[in-house]
């Protein structure tokens, strides 16, 4: 059981031995790009206890706006160097110190609709910004499995040959991301991997926890999105670590997600066992999903270390306790590609 914010914060920056062994063979330091994220900070914390696992000294540099200041102390105190900087301010970026190795993470999604122009600004101007001036660095580029179409879910998820397909302006400006990269690492021959990620679970957000509060609170959940991919936060930052050793010109493209295609309606049930309510179920379930098949990435780092199981049981102990919450649904059962 996983009973506050520090304990969990602890479970996601844990190192392993696979870590160590991944900060030790890279060369140089590491920029992280969007560190005060949900996912940067255990992601950077992870990286510096990686670090002292194999006993070796490297600059771990988050970057980000900062406009908790408390998010900047807790890093530092971590061991984490940390710049505020709006990387959209013309200038920004040319004060950043050089990095042989760089995270990137800055992008928006929830809000895009109303407010498009900003997030095609911050998923594709921004990245130009960045691989222009990392021309020389490794970059890890953090994607999402939206930019692929639904698909059949007897069709096991999208692979990375599946022909992209993004709905919605979200989706297509995370494609425009990817694009950018692209055309950058091939201009220069920057070596780049780009990770489609869905959907990552944490306690305070992720698809879990929204199924699992509507349960908790006898809200419908709507089954028409029927099936889902996740998987542990925790897994999810140590493969990103681990793949600097994958990147290239032109770049890599690796899915990351857990092994199971899970349906939404047994999800739900199972949080009904957890709590002893009958889950309210409408809609029915759609032939199609967004859904990636993460067969490569599993066979390259191995299986994820927290089961689907596990995760269902530490979010209904989290939601029954009344833990903290980030308040940022995930709207996983969006079809029409709208955020």
């Amino acid at each position: 059981m996983i009973a506050t914010e520090q304990q969990l914060e602890d479970a996601l920056a844990e190192a392993s031995d696979a870590d160590a062994r991944a900060m030790a063979e890279m060369d140089g330091d590491l920029l992280i790009l969007g560190v005060a994220g949900k996912m940067g900070p255990s992601l950077a914390k992870r990286a510096r206890h990686a670090c002292e696992r194999a006993r070796i000294q490297k600059r771990i540099i988050g970057v980000a706006r900062f406009s908790d200041a408390g998010a900047a102390k807790t890093l530092q105190s971590a061991g984490i160097e940390t710049i505020s900087a709006d990387l959209l301010e013309p200038g920004a970026l040319a004060k950043l110190p050089d990095a042989p190795n760089v995270l990137y993470m800055a992008a928006r999604k929830f809000g895009s609709t109303g407010n498009e122009h900003l997030t095609w600004a911050m998923n594709t101007l921004l990245p130009a910004l960045v691989a222009d001036r990392y021309a020389t660095s490794r970059i890890v580029a953090f994607s999402t499995g939206n930019v692929y179409p639904l698909v059949r879910v007897s069709q096991g998820g999208a692979g990375e040959d599946t022909p992209v397909g993004p709905v919605g302006e979200y989706a297509q400006s995370a494609l425009g991301r990817e694009r950018i990269f692209e055309f950058f690492s091939n201009r220069n021959q920057t070596a780049v991997i780009l990770l489609r990620l869905n959907y990552a679970i944490d306690l305070r957000y992720g698809v879990l926890l929204d199924i699992g509060q509507r349960v908790f609170e006898r809200r419908p959940v709507d089954v028409t999105m029927g099936h889902v991919n996740v998987i542990w936060q925790g897994d999810a930052n140590s493969i990103a670590l681990r793949s600097f050793a994958l990147c290239q010109s032109p770049p890599a493209v690796l899915n990351i997600t857990g092994p199971e295609i899970v349906p939404v309606r047994w999800i739900a049930r199972r949080f009904g066992e957890r709590f002893g309510v009958e889950p309210v179920l409408t809609g029915t379930e759609s032939e199609t999903a967004l859904l990636n098949n993460a067969a490569r990435c599993h066979r390259l780092f191995g299986y994820p270390t927290v089961t689907v199981e596990q995760m269902i049981e530490w979010v209904a102990d989290w939601i029954g306790m009344g833990g903290a919450t980030l308040a940022k649904p995930t709207h996983f059962e969006t079809r029409d590609g709208r955020f």
